[in-house]
């Protein structure tokens, strides 16, 4: 049986792959980021998984305002990485695992969500940037398949927090019903803090932004019953981005363990955050 053996939560600024592009991650403005990243990156490193699940949002690349899903799937065999205006990042095409994405799908529609499905899809910053957090030198190909797994944060009305973290908790089930013997991860990515627009541009509210790392470990359900209209008065427009985090918690069992976490300000304009979770519970399933 497939089991989840960790998850990340992960901010996906796109000038942090940008950096890591151009080589500037030793910078005097990049560094202190980029070392925050080592201790995860070392413990990722040494526990790879077959299939990373990756939690994200389209930035009208792939998806445009025409048709906004709420939640969609990927089932392909691979996806190309979009070119956003400047050229597609240098960065290995991404692989998937359509067995495993298929049966998500019909778990999911089974679990009474409604899924868009995406046997097409170009990844843009939003996936990749995470990837590259978890492998900063892939070479040729990612270490593991990926599933994208796309939430509108962009148009109103959003999924509601306590819907992203239900559907976490449907994809767990998922996963663990399928029947190939897989280590998956999951990846929660955008956020934390951030406004790009309008009179409160540049808002970064880090009050907010660490009562929610503590709370995501500890009492995930109490980031549930927060509005949309909440988050953004907390966090920003932007930062509505981190209900997609409620969706990697969810699928995690509720016996955790945080094996690092870091917080940086700013990362462009966005207070910017990792934390990394061992996934206890599966791992002792896995045992018994």
């Amino acid at each position: 049986m497939a089991r989840i053996t960790w998850g990340l939560a992960t901010s996906h600024v796109p000038s942090i792959g940008a950096a890591m592009d151009n080589h500037k991650t030793e910078d005097p403005y990049w560094k202190p980021l980029f070392d925050g990243y080592e201790t995860a990156r070392k413990w990722m490193a040494e526990h790879q998984p077959d299939v990373a699940v990756i939690v994200y949002n389209d930035h009208a690349n792939a998806i445009d305002m025409d048709l906004v899903p709420s939640f969609a799937i990927g089932t392909a065999d691979s996806y190309d990485v979009a070119d956003e205006g400047w050229g597609p990042r240098p960065v290995p095409p991404v692989i998937g695992a359509p067995q495993l994405s298929e049966h998500m799908v019909r778990e999911l529609v089974d679990d009474s969500f409604d899924i868009t499905t995406c046997n097409r899809l170009d990844v843009d910053h939003g996936l990749t940037v995470p990837l590259s957090v978890y492998c900063p030198d892939p070479g040729d190909a990612w270490p593991c398949a990926v599933i994208p797994v796309l939430v509108n944060v962009i148009q109103y009305p959003q999924p509601t927090a306590a819907r992203c973290y239900a559907l976490g908790q449907a994809i767990g089930r998922a996963i663990r019903s399928f029947p190939q013997d897989l280590k998956v991860a999951v990846f929660g990515t955008g956020g934390m803090s951030h406004q790009l627009a309008g009179a409160r541009a540049g808002l970064i509210n880090e009050r907010f932004d660490r009562m929610f790392l503590d709370a995501i470990e500890h009492r995930p359900e109490t980031l549930t019953a927060l509005s949309r209209e909440d988050y953004i008065a907390e966090a920003g427009s932007e930062g509505i981005e981190l209900i997609m985090w409620l969706v990697m918690r969810g699928a995690m069992s509720d016996s955790i363990a945080r094996v690092h976490d870091t917080y940086h300000v700013p990362a462009s304009n966005t207070a910017a955050a990792l934390a990394l979770f061992e996934d206890l519970g599966d791992r002792e399933g896995a045992m018994a």
